[in-house]
């Protein structure tokens, strides 16, 4: 069925209602049980259109020319811009990280990682940059660039800086359906853009959702790990650096770019995984994991008692793993 810019696959087996397709240049899957009868399919299907449509091209596309994020982009230095108050919203979640990791998690990471060769238009394959191109680009890159004023509405850039709110903005987008399926009295959901989740309830039968940890190879996908929902409503989002990459000289340069220092990471941290109550802030919280290190990251997220799932390479250059308690209780079906 297409539904305004979206296209939607409905399936009833098992139980389960489910809506899937494509926003946010990726793919999502809606899964529903007990849908209350008020609801029509085409209800679900065209209001879902136009909140996917909404967050997407609307507001946070970097590739929609005439999105709320791509005009503040071309907007002057030290104007205000008058923001929704989504933008305004991700963008607060966004600097609360970076403040707490002191710059690992950057909304103006962008342009270095373009110049890496990660961005939208591929860089060449047979170089690396040179520190003063670094050095160059660093100059416009820096969290502490924007201000927020929420009492006017306001969002300003005091330096020429590139937003991009791709780390944040699916599982914004996952904590908006979720919320829209609460207010519609759905008690047992799994929801998911790009691998970003948010969980309620059970499945038939009341069995728990049992998601899945992916083992961090470049191989064929296969399951590292799975976990249990218990019926809880949790967010998870995880982030790795082992598919998009590429090796020059026997060295491996990772997409996952530290702003702090211009270049990919380089330590032995393969995937994080972050289960919280909201997906947007799961999601940001596994990217500045994985550009933090495990060292770092282990010991913010003890300081933050965030429930954490770390995967990393050991002394022996084997698969190992670190797991937080409030991790590790989902480990077990009850």
């Amino acid at each position: 069925m297409l539904v305004g810019s979206v296209f939607f696959f409905v399936d009833r087996g098992g139980g389960i209602q489910q809506f899937s397709g494509y926003t946010m240049g990726t793919t999502y899957r809606i899964q529903i049980v007990d849908m209350p009868t008020e609801l029509s399919e085409r209800d679900v299907a065209n209001q879902v259109s136009e909140l996917l449509a909404q967050l997407d091209t609307n507001i946070f596309s970097t590739f929609a020319i005439n999105s709320e994020l791509s005009r503040f982009n071309r907007h002057g230095v030290n104007i205000p811009f008058i923001a929704s108050a989504q933008m305004i919203e991700v963008m607060q979640m966004a600097q609360e990280i970076a403040d707490q990791t002191g710059g690992a998690f950057d909304i103006t990471v962008g342009p270095l990682v373009n110049l890496w060769g990660f961005g939208p238009t591929p860089g060449p394959a047979d170089s690396i940059p040179d520190q003063q191109q670094i050095d160059s680009i660093l100059d416009s890159v820096g969290y502490q660039f924007l201000e927020i004023d929420t009492s006017l509405s306001e969002i300003r850039k005091t330096r020429d800086v590139i937003v991009d709110l791709s780390a944040i903005a699916k599982g914004y987008a996952v904590d908006r359906l979720a919320n829209y399926f609460d207010n519609a009295g759905v008690e047992n959901y799994f929801l998911e853009i790009g691998g970003e989740l948010k969980i309620k309830g059970f499945k038939p039968g009341n069995v728990s959702w049992i998601p899945a940890i992916e083992a961090p190879v470049d191989s064929a996908t296969r399951i590292y790990e799975i976990f249990f929902s218990r019926g809880e409503q949790i967010a998870v989002a995880g982030s790795g650096d082992y598919r998009n990459y590429f090796e020059l000289d026997g060295v491996r340069y990772s997409h996952e770019i530290d702003p702090r220092t211009g270049k990919p990471v380089s330590h032995n941290l393969a995937a994080t995984y972050v289960i919280d109550e909201s997906a947007a802030m799961a999601a940001a919280w596994s990217t500045a994991y994985m550009i933090l290190g495990l060292d770092a990251a282990r010991e913010l997220s003890e300081r933050n008692n965030h429930g954490v799932y770390f995967i990393y390479k050991n002394s022996d250059a084997e698969f190992d793993e670190y797991v937080s308690a409030e991790f590790a209780r989902y480990l077990n079906p009850d």
